[in-house]
């Protein structure tokens, strides 16, 4: 009977989130009163709410967890100093001479602003702002401007140092280390943050390799959908362009590969990096004369997105309390194995809960929530490579954050969009892209070591 109160607690909190109650208060409101319930009918000890605080201060003390107000506070500084509009001109100027060479420097760009940033929705409504009014200057198709923005945003969920990869990495160590424990093996091998940043890598360098030749394949094919830039008499050509571009590219260059150096290098950890981050983003505003009046909304737009971050993980923390107080565990373990296919059906059954949570659910949320309870048991199975898993969850969760009709970028992308462009062409647009995502995830589940091979090189297994 507990684990049939279990999942109606699941039911209701994805009934109250579509309500539109806010994520931290619903995780935890529907799990007091579920506890309450739970301990009143007698299926569940409520002295397990006691070590709410004992987890809230573990959370708060997290030395990984740090990293994400650093990384937020180094992502928003580069987007408020208008680092990336300089960025996307000189760009622009440089490819946009050839058929399709402005999306292909929107992607570029894009990229720069995944590592930088990290964040899906500040670098959504960045590239909106900026990009789309450009591409429809210049001619491109309403769609494919709008496919090409929002899914070079979503980049930001697996170019490292994403958040995402940042809560996954936090989370999947835990689960590694406690499947490890529950088949009894004492002196576990863990799984950090640097290990997704460098599984992360390849896969998202063959995405973006994919979008371009796509925007090329569109190019060459369809040439009214992506003309070229009109040559401009004004603008700068030959070194004095190439000087341009060095001079807006060699500075966020140096700070993106400085952090993430130093994490793959082992030099730093992801907390010490992001820390470095912050402090190259003050200086790189500052050498805009931008740094000073920007600070304190800089600051305060950090607060709000690293106190929503971290309220969630609470009303989470909660939320996986009561499940486990009420056998949930218990049941989606026993589900997963008895599951046909083995190992393959429970992996693939958890990638297709996944992304359809993905319509109703923010990828933080699913990862505070259900990465914890699928995880051990997934990784208690053999041959499940806990980097591998933690690429396929991520590349997943970019998925569903841009398919049609309730991918959170799409409504980002919809609320900056010029009005010319409709929720049709956004959708119309996005599908291609989609499709490269789907083609994605089918070539990590067959060639995991796409994932696996660059942490394994840098840290042996």
């Amino acid at each position: 009977m507990g684990e049939v109160l279990a999942v109606a607690m699941v039911v209701a909190v994805c009934a109250v989130l579509l309500a539109g109650y806010p994520v931290a208060l619903t995780l935890a409101g529907v799990s007091l009163v579920f506890a309450a319930v739970g301990a009143a009918a007698g299926m569940m000890d409520v002295g397990l709410i006691g070590a709410l605080p004992e987890r809230i201060f573990g959370i708060l003390g997290n030395d990984v967890l740090l990293a994400i107000p650093l990384f937020v506070f180094m992502g928003v500084m580069l987007e408020r100093s208008r680092i990336a509009e300089d960025l996307l001109e000189t760009t622009g100027r440089l490819f946009g001479a050839l058929p399709g060479g402005l999306g292909i420097a929107v992607i570029l760009v894009g990229v720069l602003l995944a590592a930088a940033k990290g964040i899906v929705g500040a670098t959504t409504v960045t590239l909106g702002l900026i990009v789309l009014p450009t591409m429809l200057r210049h001619g491109y198709n309403r769609a494919l401007a709008a496919g090409t923005v929002a899914a070079t945003a979503t980049l930001a969920q697996i170019f490292p140092p994403a958040t995402v990869l940042i809560l996954l990495g936090d989370q999947l160590g835990n689960s590694y280390q406690a499947a490890q424990l529950a088949q009894g093996n004492f002196a576990p091998r863990t799984v950090s943050v640097s290990d997704l940043f460098a599984g992360a890598i390849i896969p998202g360098l063959v995405l973006v390799l994919l979008y371009m030749l796509y925007l090329l394949g569109v190019a060459i094919f369809f040439p009214k959908k992506s003309p070229p830039i009109a040559p401009d008499p004004a603008a700068p050509r030959g070194f004095a362009l190439a000087r341009r571009l060095a001079a807006a590219l060699f500075a966020p260059l140096v700070l993106i590969l400085a952090v993430l150096g130093s994490i793959l290098g082992g030099v730093a950890t992801p907390t010490e990096a992001a820390s470095v981050g912050a402090v190259g983003a003050i200086l790189l505003a500052a050498r805009k004369a931008a740094a000073a009046g920007l600070l304190m909304p800089v600051l305060v737009r950090t607060t709000e997105i690293t106190s929503m971050i971290f309220l969630i993980l609470i009303g989470a923390t909660l939320f996986s309390l009561v499940f486990r107080g009420l056998g949930g565990d218990v049941l989606v373990e026993r589900a997963l194995v008895d599951l046909p296919g083995g190992v393959a059906g429970a992996t693939l059954a958890v990638m297709v809960a996944l992304f359809v949570l993905g319509f109703v659910m923010d990828a933080f949320e699913i990862i505070f929530v259900v990465v914890p309870i699928v995880a051990p048991v997934l990784l208690k199975m053999p041959g499940v490579d806990p980097v591998w898993l933690g690429i396929m969850m991520a590349v997943n969760f970019q998925t569903s954050y841009m398919h049609p009709p309730l991918g959170p970028t799409l409504f980002y992308l919809r609320g900056v969009a010029p009005p010319e462009i409709t929720t049709r062409d956004i959708y119309l647009g996005i599908v291609p892209f989609v499709l490269i995502q789907l083609a994605m995830l089918a070539t990590l589940w067959f060639l995991p070591g796409m994932a696996t091979w660059l942490p394994h090189r840098l840290y042996g297994s």
